[in-house]
């Protein structure tokens, strides 16, 4: 199993975290919704619970529910900016295609 967090990525975390004054990192997670099937889920992740997988990169922690590892197996963490917004995106080589919009993938 492998997550990867690019160093953009990684200091946006810490950044947040920083700003929030607690945290353990990044919590990646999918829940069944959009018009291709899943959406990624991101949070932060202030406590770790059983099952939980933990992945380190750049001093950051990427943190992943048990049940949601086969989904997000070999995803890559980047921080973009087009424009004026900025977002997190996932190349996640799982993915089987993705909706329009880019809310929701399929497996």
């Amino acid at each position: 199993m492998t997550v990867n967090i690019s160093e953009k990525a990684a200091r946006q975390v810490a950044r947040q975290l920083e700003k929030r004054g607690k945290g353990v990192g990044l919590r990646l997670g999918v829940k069944k919704a959009g018009c291709s099937g899943f959406a990624y889920v991101v949070d932060y992740a202030d406590d770790l619970a059983d099952g939980d997988q933990v992945f380190e990169a750049h001093g950051v922690k990427v943190v992943i529910a048990a049940a949601d590892l086969e989904f997000l197996d070999g995803v890559e963490i980047d921080y973009v900016r087009e424009g004026i917004s900025e977002a997190f995106r996932f190349n996640n080589p799982k993915a089987k295609g993705t909706c329009g919009c880019g809310e929701s993938f399929t497996v």
